[in-house]
This record gives structure tokens, C-alpha cells and sequence, in this order.
């Protein structure tokens, strides 16, 4: 302090770097909102509704896709590019935000933990920013290239569309899929190519790579071929994320085979395309090929289960992220066990570490139970369609059961508020609970509870 008792200036002007990402998001926010509010941005006469603009600037920024108006009537041209900016500068955003929360966090640690980090971090290159920086936009580039090409000779050669409208919709798509944005020029989503494998395939591809995240990807590039070097963090990612997306396919699949609605009115072999499709934009992209107000409810409550668990850190995914549904199931098979520590794929998990997880998971249950019985009680909705929106909306999914263009502004500047939060909370939740690593120089007596 300063002779007068206050602060230095440097140190009250300083802000914990998950507050600048924050603050820069919702500086974006607005700046997307005042954009989409222009008459330009609407295709039909005057304005569109500030609501409108909000929740589709929110939704676009943190790449979730939940829309309150038509996509491709409501905005113009101009309205269109202003949401793929936004789709573009969010996935970009959130994956280089979490990376580089990451290298800060690891660089504030104890001496100790900053070694195991760097072991166990390996495809990130926590001393340089710069390559950080130009890793995710080289690996961005490329996929959403790639994924473009590949749609826009599908739509050119399949489906009739013009050079022009096959590389517009081609390039949107693929931008939204890497993204896991979910946003798609087309009224219907992806239900028109629901049996078309070379129309969704490319879309799930891009999307499960986006879902992986660049902390994966790297190493992915550099090690590829080498998986007994791989990082605990990358074993993990891999290992859940194809569990999931196994669990996830044959359930839905199975559940929804004879639903005449769904998955009942395809052809056999199109059915397994179709569950495996919506399987993975369950876990983010929140692109549909069937109609999901028309699932059995048994499907809405696996989907509501893998949306909040999400994708992998630092990606374009949202949720809880896999790496804490998996330290969560480690540590309940160890308790099961009766092991006195934590470790999987031959590491030892430090207990901060799996305290971290377990308060990631359980503040963002929280997060989802407030929402759904505040808007239950604003609505009077079935706690199931409800309880969907809002899982759909704090993980950044975007796929929606029918309710959201049901419900007053109110609720959806509250669902609005959960995208936000959903898609910049466990990231800056995560980093604020490493950068409180603090020793203690003395414990108390221990204490057992009863449990159960």
C-alpha cells in the first residue's frame, strides 16, 4: 500500500484473467446485439425485436444455435453473416480463452504442480502464447475448410444447388459444425439430409473434432501414432468421449426404432445413421435430422444426461466437459474399491483435483435446477420440456423439444443468461478453483460424519 492506505493503482486496475474473457464476451455480446438490431440485419420491414437480437446474438456468440425466429426468413444477407462472424469469433474465442487460462493457471501454481501440469499437458505449449494462438487457428481453418468442400460438392453434385448457393451454405455449415454452433440455413436443420451419410457425416466429423478440443488435437498431430504417450488429459477425453457417443447411439437407436415419428419412418439402414447423428449433436452441435419435439421421453432424458456432460476442455463444446464426468466416475469406483487414492491410466489424480471436478459438476447442477424451477413456476411447462431447454441452453447444445419459441421474453433472457453462463462458467470457474491453490502449515484433527 501507498502511504494514503490504498492500493496501487496497477493492482487496482488489475482484473483475474477469467474476468477479462468474461468481460470481453460480453462486450462481443452487445456488439452482436446492436448489429442484428439494425434494420438491415432483418429480412422483412423494420427492425428486429431487441429480444430477438439478444438471445440470437448470445446463442450465436456461445456457439449454441437455440433460435426464437427462423434463421433463414428472419435475417437478411448481412443479419446471416453477422451470425457466422459471431459462431466464428465465439468457437475461436473459447478455445484459445481456455487454453491460455490454462498456460496462466499452470504458471501460477506451486513449483510441483506446475511440473506435473506440464507432463501431463503436453499438447499444449504452456511457454508460448503464440503458438497456442496460432495452433487453434490453423487447426480451425483447416477442418472448417476441409468440411467445406466436402458439403459443397455434396450439395452441388446431390442435390442440384447452384456454385454459388452450394459454397455459401456449404462454407456456413461448416463453420457451424466445427463450431458446434447449430446454426443451419434451412428451416428444418439437417432433417432433408437425414439418410444422406455424405452430407452428415462431415457434419459429425467436424463437430467431434471441435467437441475434442485443441489441447487434444495437438497432441493428436504430434503423437498420433504413438497413444502410450499420449496425456491423461487426452486418454481421458478419447476414452469417455467414444464411451458416450457408443451409449448414446445404441440407446437412442434403439429407443426411437419403431417411433413412426422419428427414427421409425426411415429405411433400416438409415435408422443407425440417423441415431448416431443425433448422438453427436447431442454432445454439442445441436444440428437435428429428426424431429425432436416427437422423441420418447426416455431419449430426452439421455440426451439432457450427455448435453450436460458435454465435450472435452478447451473445445467448442459445452457442458461439464468429459475430463469431470470422468474424474467423478474414478472416484466413485475407488471409494467402490476401497483404494486410498485416486488414479487411472497408471497416474494418481491429486485430491484438489477431483475436489475441483466435483465442484464444476455440482454448481452447474445447481445452476440448471434453479433455472428449471424458476421457469416452471413463470410457466407453468412440464418439468421435462423445461428441464430439456435449460440443459440445451447451459450446455450450449441449442436443440430444443418445442417449448423455447413457447415462452415469454422473460424466460428467454433467462435461457439467454444460461448460454452465457454455461459457456464461459466452467471455464472460469476451473481456473479461479487452480489459481486458490494455497498451502496450509498445519491440519486439524480428523473428523468422520456419518455418511449415507
Amino acid at each position: 500500500m501507498d502511504p494514503t492506505g490504498t492500493l496501487p493503482a496497477r493492482r487496482r486496475l488489475s482484473r483475474h484473467p477469467a474476468q477479462v474473457v468474461a468481460l470481453a464476451f460480453a462486450a462481443v455480446v452487445a456488439l452482436g446485439t446492436a448489429l442484428l438490431w439494425l434494420p438491415v440485419s432483418r429480412r422483412g420491414p423494420g427492425a428486429a425485436e431487441f429480444v430477438d437480437a439478444l438471445f440470437t446474438a448470445v446463442s450465436a456468440l456461445c456457439v449454441t444455435g437455440h433460435v426464437v425466429v427462423d434463421t433463414r426468413e428472419h435475417w437478411s444477407t448481412f443479419g446471416l453473416v453477422v451470425i457466422l462472424v459471431l459462431a466464428q469469433v465465439g468457437g475461436f474465442g473459447i478455445m484459445t480463452s481456455a487454453s491460455l487460462l490454462g498456460v496462466f493457471a499452470s504458471r501460477r501454481l506451486g513449483l510441483r504442480s506446475r511440473m506435473l501440469t506440464a507432463t501431463e499437458s503436453r499438447g499444449l505449449e504452456l511457454g508460448d502464447v503464440r503458438a497456442v494462438l496460432l495452433g487453434v487457428v490453423r487447426v480451425s481453418l483447416v477442418v472448417e475448410l476441409v468440411t467445406a468442400v466436402l458439403l459443397t460438392g455434396r450439395l452441388l453434385t446431390g442435390y442440384g444447388a447452384s456454385l454459388g448457393a452450394a459454397l455459401w451454405e456449404g462454407s456456413f455449415l461448416a463453420v457451424s459444425s466445427f463450431n458446434n454452433a447449430g446454426f443451419v440455413l434451412r428451416s428444418d436443420s439437417m432433417t432433408a439430409f437425414v439418410a444422406d451419410p455424405w452430407m452428415c457425416g462431415p457434419v459429425m466429423v467436424a463437430g467431434t473434432l471441435g467437441g475434442l478440443g485443441f489441447p487434444v488435437l495437438l497432441e493428436l498431430r504430434r503423437q498420433f501414432r504413438s497413444p502410450r504417450r499420449w496425456s491423461l488429459h487426452t486418454k481421458l477425453t478419447l476414452t469417455t468421449t467414444a464411451a458416450l457417443l457408443v451409449f448414446g447411439w445404441v440407446f437412442l437407436t434403439v429407443n426411437e426404432w419403431r417411433n413412426p415419428a422419428t427414427l421409425g419412418a426411415l429405411d433400416w439402414w438409415a435408422r443407425p445413421l440417423a441415431g448416431l447423428f443425433q448422438t453427436t449433436a447431442t454432445r454439442s452441435s445441436g444440428f437435428n435430422s429428426v424431429d425432436i419435439t416427437q422423441m420418447n421421453g426416455g431419449s430426452w432424458l439421455v440426451m439432457d444426461v450427455l448435453m450436460f456432460i458435454g465435450g472435452g476442455s478447451a473445445s467448442t463444446a459445452g457442458g461439464i466437459k468429459v475430463t469431470t464426468f470422468a474424474l467423478l466416475l474414478v472416484v466413485v469406483f475407488a471409494e467402490f474399491r476401497g483404494e486410498p487414492s485416486v488414479a487411472v491410466f497408471g497416474r494418481t489424480v491429486p485430491d484438489r483435483v477431483y475436489r475441483q471436478a466435483l465442484t464444476v459438476a455440482l454448481v452447474s447442477l445447481a445452476v440448471v435446477v434453479v433455472a428449471t424451477l424458476v421457469i416452471v413456476e413463470l410457466t407453468r411447462a412440464p418439468v421435462d420440456q423445461v428441464l430439456f431447454e435449460v440443459v440445451s441452453s447451459f450446455a450450449t447444445v441449442g436443440l430444443s423439444c418445442g417449448l423455447l419459441v413457447q415462452l415469454p421474453d422473460s424466460c428467454q433472457v433467462i435461457l439467454a443468461g444460461l448460454m452465457f453462463l454455461g459457456r464461459l462458467g466452467p471455464i472460469t470457474l476451473g481456473a479461479a478453483l487452480a489459481l486458490r491453490e494455497r498451502g496450509r502449515a498445519y491440519e486439524f484433527p480428523e473428523g468422520r460424519p456419518i455418511i449415507g
